[in-house]
């Protein structure tokens, strides 16, 4: 998926690049009876090798706080509404890079 998505290019190494290396992280899903339901696999940037002020100066995650997801299910619930949930299997972030990264 990685590579029919076009998440990266393959570019020359430049001594100039600050490299964040990455690694393969491997996990098995299972069935609620113990059998194996299917091979997960997903590259991860090891940002923890960066260091603030050379190869980066502020941080942003965009995660929800669960007092917001708890105000949402008060509101559903005080409505009564109905809450549908999906999984999506293959999600990559498509957001703007303003600096180049190099893994």
């Amino acid at each position: 998926m990685l590579r029919s998505n076009n998440t990266w290019s393959l570019v020359p190494f430049h001594p100039s690049m600050n490299i964040v290396g990455s690694r393969w992280v491997y996990k098995i899903k299972y069935h609620a009876d113990d059998n194996i339901e299917r091979y997960k696999a997903r590259l991860v940037a090891r940002g923890f090798t960066q260091q603030e002020g050379i190869d980066y100066s502020k941080t942003f995650s965009l995660v929800i706080k669960q007092v917001t997801v708890r105000l949402v299910f008060s509101i559903v619930v005080s409505h009564g509404w109905m809450i549908h949930q999906f999984n999506i299997h293959n999600v990559f972030l498509n957001g703007v890079l303003f600096k180049e990264v190099y893994m």
